[in-house]
C-alpha cells in the first residue's frame, strides 16, 4: 500500500514538473513582459489641448497635427534638498506613466527632485510596446544597454541593437517600438527640469501597414513641409 502511494506521489510530481516546463517553453510571454521595476506608482498623465504657441513651435519642425500635450500630474511641493543624500532616489519611488500600449516610464522630473536642468526617465517597454509619435521642445538622448528597438526618427525608420545611444534634436517627431523578446529599459535624458511632450497624429508602426516601403514613403510625406 505504501509503495503504491509513493508511486502515485512521484507520478503527480512528474506531471506537475512537466506542466511547469511546458509553460516556460510555450507560454513565456508573461515572463518576457515582466517589469524590471515596480509599476505600483502608476499615475494618469495630465493631458491638455495645444495652444497657439505649442502649435507654432511644432510647425517649425514638421507638419503633423498636435493632438495634446502631456505632463506628469501635480500639484507637488519642491523639496528643500538640504542634504546631499536627498539627491539619491529609488526608482521604485518614482511616479510611473503609461504613454502607450506596453510602454511605461518611471519619471525623475527635475523640478520634483531638486534639479534645475535635468529630467530622466527609465522605461518599461514590453515586447511590441511603443509610445505614440511625439515631440519635445528640447533635446533628448536615449541610452539602451540591452535589447533591440525600432525607431521612427524625423524622416527615417531604422533599428538599433544595444548597447547604443540615440540623440534626438529639439522638435523632431519620433517614436520607438521594442522588437526584442524581453522588456527593454530605455533611459531617456532631457536637459530640462520639466517632463512634457506633445502627441502627434501619426503612428508609424501601424499593424495594418504591411509594406515597409509604403510605410516609409507615407511617413516622409506626412513630415514633408509645404
Amino acid at each position: 500500500m505504501k509503495k503504491q502511494t509513493t508511486i502515485s506521489c512521484l507520478f503527480c510530481l512528474a506531471l506537475l514538473f512537466d506542466s511547469c516546463t511546458s509553460t516556460n517553453k510555450e507560454g513565456n510571454a508573461p515572463e518576457q513582459r515582466k517589469e524590471t521595476f515596480s509599476l505600483n506608482k502608476l499615475v494618469p498623465e495630465e493631458k491638455t489641448a495645444p495652444d497657439s504657441i505649442i502649435k507654432a513651435l511644432n510647425a517649425m519642425h514638421h507638419q503633423l497635427k498636435v493632438l495634446e500635450r502631456r505632463t506628469v500630474p501635480g500639484p507637488f511641493t519642491a523639496p528643500a534638498m538640504k542634504h546631499y543624500a536627498e539627491y539619491a532616489i529609488d526608482v521604485n519611488d518614482l511616479p510611473v506613466i503609461n504613454p502607450g500600449p506596453g510602454e511605461y516610464v518611471h519619471v525623475m522630473e527635475g523640478q520634483r527632485a531638486g534639479y534645475q536642468n535635468l529630467t530622466i526617465g527609465i522605461t518599461e517597454t514590453f515586447p511590441g510596446g511603443a509610445p505614440p509619435m511625439h515631440s519635445h521642445e528640447g533635446e533628448e538622448s536615449h541610452v539602451l544597454l540591452e535589447g533591440e528597438i525600432l525607431y521612427a526618427l524625423g524622416d527615417t525608420v531604422f533599428t538599433m541593437k544595444a548597447p547604443y545611444m540615440v540623440n534626438i534634436q529639439a522638435g523632431v517627431p519620433h517614436a520607438f517600438k521594442n522588437i526584442g523578446e524581453k522588456t527593454a529599459n530605455l533611459v531617456v535624458i532631457f536637459p530640462t527640469n520639466i517632463w512634457k511632450y506633445d502627441v502627434l497624429d501619426y503612428f508609424p508602426f501601424d499593424s495594418d501597414t504591411v509594406n515597409v516601403s509604403a510605410r516609409f514613403a507615407n511617413f516622409k510625406n506626412k513630415l514633408a513641409k509645404n
